[in-house]
């Protein structure tokens, strides 16, 4: 079974994920089934959105491992700048391009491509805020925190959110990123980095 990349509904099998605040605050979006599509809870959306309070707006945004948007659209709804949403099953793109059309969000695009594969390549953008969020225990976190720095895709204070399992060892994250804020919520950990310039 093809294993999709990323996160549901706020509420599990409910079918819709709701945006939390911001212009489309109350706005539910239909989610399909996909394998591998794991939610991220309203709980967690919401203490994320808490710590970037300051940040989100005018924010140029990039949501690796897009799934249902949930996070990409959150921030674009609490007045990102820009939005790039990655995600690698054909589905769930064409559902993106979807939403955006529901919201007549002009400033946003969905890329239908493997993330680490296309991070690979030289930046052609940079962003100062980055949703890290991949299906668990698959090895993909750690080679994307590595290639957005390698390749040059953050500005030199970009916020990074990363959620993963919570035994994840953090060894090969990038030396120059601060870990600003960390949680445990059951099975899973997110955390909030700073990146400072390496130069």
């Amino acid at each position: 079974m093809k294993q999709s990349s990323s996160r549901g509904s706020a509420g599990g099998p409910s079918g819709f994920v709701r945006i939390i605040s911001g212009k489309w605050r109350g706005k539910k979006l239909p989610v399909a089934d996909a394998a591998g599509l794991r939610p991220t809870t309203d709980r967690v959306k919401e203490t994320l959105f808490n710590w970037l309070m300051q940040d989100t707006a005018q924010s140029t945004v990039l949501d690796c491992f897009a799934g249902s948007g949930s996070l990409g659209l959150e921030a674009l709804s609490r007045y990102a700048a820009y939005l790039t949403l990655v995600e690698k099953a054909p589905a769930l793109a064409r559902q993106l391009q979807q939403h955006l059309k529901a919201l007549a969000a002009s400033n946003a695009e969905v890329v239908n491509a493997d993330c680490l594969q296309w991070l690979q390549r030289p930046a052609q953008r940079q962003y100062n805020l980055v949703l890290i969020d991949p299906p668990f225990r698959q090895g993909l976190a750690l080679p994307c925190c590595l290639a957005l720095e390698q390749q040059g895709w953050l500005t030199d204070s970009a916020l990074i959110y990363l959620e993963t399992e919570k035994e994840l060892a953090l060894g090969t994250i990038p030396a120059n990123w601060q870990l600003l804020k960390e949680k445990v919520a059951g099975q899973l950990a997110y955390r909030l980095f700073l990146r400072h310039s390496s130069r």
